[in-house]
Parts: structure tokens; C-alpha cells; sequence
């Protein structure tokens, strides 16, 4: 039976208490973020696909058809997942830039407001220019709060370099030419949102990665026993015994 009282007291003595709820934090933290990464890129494929993308785009799918809901919660849950995966970014690689948080913000609510408002040209024109409009400006913040934080990661990571700059043109090249080739259809919404999606799980994996190895090599530099000191690293102190 492990002695997490003993353990715990162990850790403080030592001063590896805090570097120890650092690691579980950072743990929990990468498992949330991805779930809800990986939740948006399955809705994200669902909702897509409900009609035919190459004739229908996501505003098509949700206000031609009775899929309105299920539009508005596919934003939802996918601005709510690139906001959280963004945000926890930010602080993991304590990136510092002015209204980081408002893009990011800003580019959530524009999402959902476009799925909102009614898409419906012939019948509510101004309300459908609207929709047109926040989504543009959903896109716009999105690269305002992603392209400088990739800039960011580029000069601090020099070995993501090059591969960064393959997401990028993946995510912005490969969303324009769907919209070129095949105009004004679901195929651009689906590479754009599912590349992104992707691209932020890619992202979290790496960094995550490299900031719990850091802080394991930290936790682990003076032990003798790392058998028994790799085991200590994975024991959640703060669960309470019910």
C-alpha cells in the first residue's frame, strides 16, 4: 500500500513538492487539451460530411437542411477547443504578446456567432451578410492569435522550424486550393478546421512532451532509485481518499 501521506512529506523535505504537482498538472493539462482537441476534429468530420462537401458548405448544412443545432454546437465545442488548446499553449511556453487572449477570445465568439445568425441570402440578406462577415473576421483573428505564436515557437524551438512552416502552408495553402479548384464549397471549411485542429494536436503533443521530460530529468537528477522515483512521479498527492 503506498503511503501518499509519507511520499507527500517526503517530496516537501525534500523540495520536490512543487516540481512534482508541476509534472501532474502539466500531465492533466496535455489529456484535456487533446480530448478536447480530438472531440472537434470528430464533429468536425461528422458535420462536414452530413451533406455532400463538395456541394454544400458548413452554412448550406446548417440553415438548408435540420442540422441548425447541430451547427451551432459544432461551433461551440470546436471554438471552445481551439481556444483551450491555444490558451494552454501560451502559458506552457510563457509566450508574451499584446492581446494574445483577445484574438483568441475574439476569434471563439465569431465562430459561434456565425453559426448563429441565419445564412439565408434571399430571405434575410442582411443578416446573411452578416454571417459572411464574422466569418471572415473569425478566420482573421484566428491567424492574428496562431501565425505570431508559430513565429514565437520558430526562434524559441529552432528544430520545429522548418516543420512549422509545413503546417502553416498545409493549413493556408492547402485550404485555398480546394476553394480555387472547386469554388465556394464544404471542402475548404473541412481542410481549414480539420488541418488547424490537427496542427494544434501536433503542437500540444511536442510541447507538452518536451516540458513534462524537463521537469522528469528535474525531478529524477538526484535519485538513486529511479525505479521507485519514476513510480513516485505518476501518484496523484492532491486525490483525496474517499
Amino acid at each position: 500500500m503506498i503511503d501518499k501521506a509519507q511520499i507527500k512529506e517526503e517530496f516537501i523535505q525534500r523540495n520536490l513538492y512543487d516540481l512534482h504537482k508541476d509534472l501532474t498538472k502539466q500531465r492533466r493539462l496535455r489529456t484535456i487539451v487533446m480530448s478536447v482537441l480530438l472531440a472537434a476534429l470528430l464533429l468536425t468530420m461528422i458535420y462536414g460530411t452530413l451533406e455532400n462537401p463538395f456541394i454544400y458548405t458548413f452554412s448550406n448544412i446548417g440553415n438548408f437542411f435540420d442540422y441548425r443545432l447541430f451547427f451551432i454546437v459544432w461551433s461551440i465545442v470546436s471554438g471552445i477547443a481551439i481556444h483551450l488548446s491555444l490558451i494552454a499553449l501560451f502559458k506552457l511556453e510563457a509566450y508574451k504578446a499584446r492581446a494574445k487572449y483577445t484574438f483568441v477570445a475574439l476569434s471563439s465568439i465569431f465562430l459561434v456567432l456565425t453559426a448563429v445568425i441565419p445564412a439565408l441570402k434571399d430571405i434575410y440578406p442582411f443578416w446573411h451578410l452578416l454571417h459572411t462577415t464574422f466569418a471572415g473576421v473569425h478566420a482573421l483573428f484566428l491567424l492574428l492569435s496562431m501565425f505570431p505564436f508559430v513565429n514565437w515557437i520558430s526562434r524559441e524551438n529552432p528544430r520545429l522550424q522548418v516543420v512549422l512552416k509545413i503546417w502553416m502552408v498545409i493549413i493556408w495553402i492547402g485550404s485555398l486550393l480546394p476553394l480555387i479548384i472547386f469554388g465556394k464549397s464544404g471542402l475548404f471549411e473541412l481542410w481549414f478546421f480539420m488541418s488547424i485542429i490537427l496542427f494544434l494536436l501536433y503542437l500540444s503533443l511536442i510541447l507538452f512532451e518536451e516540458k513534462i521530460v524537463k521537469l522528469s530529468v528535474e525531478f529524477l537528477k538526484d535519485e538513486m532509485d529511479l525505479n521507485g522515483a519514476i513510480e513516485k512521479i505518476y501518484i496523484n498527492l492532491e486525490r483525496k481518499k474517499k
